[in-house]
């Protein structure tokens, strides 16, 4: 298969939902901490009926990304439960293979995704959000907002709330964290490779030592090497968010993560996405005014033999648009399809082969 789209980042696998990724002319999606059943794992009847719903509508799920923080928090801080989580979230993996989904992306941030803005600063006072590590460690609970989907509203991946911190009742260092992750997924990536799924990694986001008191160890794209040398089968994998390693270094470190990972096949897709800026401060933006040239980026990741699905992620939110983001998404999905028919149209040719991708 080549690079294609899917729509993704929705809990619920509405007859909106599937038909927006019909007209947007998508073939798949892919669904974002779903709301199914089950306060410690996933049963397959119920995997299996939302895969079928979703083909019902002609298309395909590619992927399901994240489950519950709650399935899997003792586990990320290593704390005592974690083995009777991951023998849950090995079910888990279990049902997702005989459902016939190929891929469980996960994240290792038990504090979530942080932002200190979420205001209309963007392009056309479109609504977009940003970050500044300061104002996060200033003291100011009520600077920060946090990604709650244990709060989520309908329609929404993320509700963030001003000041709603996660109370993990413990700090972590980065010799902590990283021996939690290598002893869950030591435990978890020869399950998901017998059950025929691949768990995908998210870099964290913001990308910068700690927040809450625990740190976060996928801050830099050596740290993905790293997992990924860790972890040479096809379990694991990283879920490569460009917008979050634009965060780390801008198109450096974007062309470097792509570069070493996709070789290796050890992207499972993508989230296209970008900001102005990198940490210690960040704004989220419109694709093609950011840190990367979108051109050059998708050209080098079929240059390394990607193949995979790619996704819109934290669209800027345009005037009128929906809770889900509808608008902004359909235009950075229309991006997307529009490079993409170029670099097939003039690659595979011969022509237009520059440097100014």
């Amino acid at each position: 298969m080549t690079m294609r789209i899917a729509v993704g980042q929705a809990a619920r696998a509405t007859d909106e939902y599937l038909a927006f990724a019909r007209q947007i002319g998508a073939a798949g999606i892919q669904l974002n901490t779903p709301d199914l059943p089950g306060d410690e794992r996933w049963e397959l009847a119920d995997l299996l009926a939302l895969r079928e719903r979703i083909e019902a509508h002609g298309l395909r799920l590619e992927a399901i990304e994240n489950v519950p923080n709650q399935f899997y928090e003792n586990a990320m801080l290593g704390r005592e439960g974690r083995d009777q989580e991951i023998a849950s979230l090995a079910e888990t993996i279990r049902n997702l293979g005989s459902a016939g989904i190929p891929i469980l992306g996960f994240h290792w941030m038990p504090a979530s995704v942080w932002r200190t803005q979420l205001a209309p600063v963007g392009r056309g006072n479109a609504v977009v959000s940003g970050f500044d590590l300061a104002a996060a460690t200033g003291g100011a609970a009520g600077a920060v907002y946090v990604a709650r989907r244990d709060l989520r509203a309908d329609d929404q991946k993320d509700t963030w709330i001003r000041g709603g911190m996660l109370d993990l009742r413990a700090e972590r260092g980065d010799e902590d964290m990283w021996a939690s992750f290598e002893y869950f997924v030591g435990a978890l990536a020869p399950v998901a490779e017998e059950a025929g799924v691949r768990l995908a990694l998210h870099p964290d986001d913001p990308p910068v030592p700690s927040l809450g008191g625990v740190a976060r160890i996928f801050r830099s794209v050596d740290a993905l090497k790293r997992a990924a040398d860790h972890f040479p089968g096809p379990g694991f994998a990283i879920e490569l968010c460009l917008g979050t390693v634009s965060e780390m270094g801008g198109e450096e470190a974007v062309l470097d993560a792509i570069r070493y990972l996709a070789p290796r096949d050890k992207i499972a897709y993508v989230h296209l996405r970008d900001v102005q800026g990198t940490v210690p401060s960040f704004v989220e933006c419109f694709l093609g005014e950011g840190n990367y040239r979108p051109a050059r980026v998708l050209r080098e990741l079929r240059a390394q033999g990607f193949s995979g699905f790619i996704l819109d992620d934290h669209t800027p939110a345009l005037i009128n648009d929906s809770a889900y983001g509808h608008r902004g998404r359909a235009l950075a999905l229309g991006y997307i399809q529009g490079v993409l028919d170029m670099l097939e149209t003039y690659d595979d040719a011969g022509e237009g082969r520059s440097d100014r991708a």
